[in-house]
């Protein structure tokens, strides 16, 4: 009798773990069709829901951690590489999931990250500066130009900040035949901005900032926040 009960055991616990598997899969497919209906996605983005099991999250309310892979990201003409979102404790009572019902869900920390391809900085950038690439924590780029009617070519650095604007470049230096132009006229000349606010699954101010050498890193960080007001920030 004993080995019955075993077998009848390991049975329940494998059904259990197979039910919580399918539930997953089929919350993960669903929040996927609806970000790719709310952001006009061409296609759906890859969702994960952390933590096990997935049934005692969904009937608790309670869900650690979801991220949501949303590859290529177009705004504004402007297209970001590796666009992800991830979602720390989101609270989604039962009967809100059961009725599609997104206006008391609530995220404790939601972080919206992306890449700016250099190709795309490049469309900001000042008349005369072209081969943008990374630098350490800097960029740096090729320029031409004149000043006071002398012609000017060289190598640009420049420093990033992130701003309410969005990403500020600000020329370091720029040596041209062995000369440094004066920091004055080259800031003057080639400092500009990347508007990259709108360029995030959410509209919140961008937080963090890495130079990759694939182009700009950006994250933005919101905290205590409803689902439905994430694209609305």
């Amino acid at each position: 009798m004993r080995k019955v009960l075993v077998v009848i055991l390991v049975l329940l616990v494998g059904g259990v773990i197979a039910a919580d598997r399918l539930g997953v899969r089929r919350a993960q497919d669903e929040i996927a069709k609806q970000v790719a209906a709310q952001y006009h996605l061409d296609q759906k983005p890859a969702v994960t829901i952390h933590g096990f099991p997935f049934l005692t999250q969904a009937i608790g309310g309670d869900y650690k951690q979801i991220d949501v892979a949303l590859g290529q990201w177009t705004q504004k003409d402007v297209t970001v590489h590796d666009a992800k979102l991830r979602l720390s404790g989101v609270h989604a009572a039962l009967t809100d999931v059961i009725n599609g019902n997104s206006s008391q869900v609530t995220v404790r920390t939601a972080t919206a990250s992306a890449v700016v391809p250099y190709s795309e900085v490049q469309k900001y950038a000042p008349k005369g500066v072209r081969s943008i690439s990374a630098k350490g924590s800097n960029i740096q780029a090729r320029v031409t130009g004149s000043f006071f009617g002398i012609a000017v070519s060289g190598d640009l650095v420049a420093s990033l900040k992130a701003t309410p604007e969005g990403i500020a470049v600000t020329p370091q230096t720029i040596t041209s035949g062995g000369t440094q132009v004066p920091a004055a006229v080259m800031q003057q000349h080639y400092t500009f901005t990347v508007p990259v606010r709108n360029l995030l699954p959410m509209g919140a101010r961008v937080s963090n900032l890495e130079v990759t050498p694939a182009g700009l890193r950006i994250a933005a960080t919101a905290d205590n926040v409803k689902l439905e007001n994430l694209s609305k920030a």
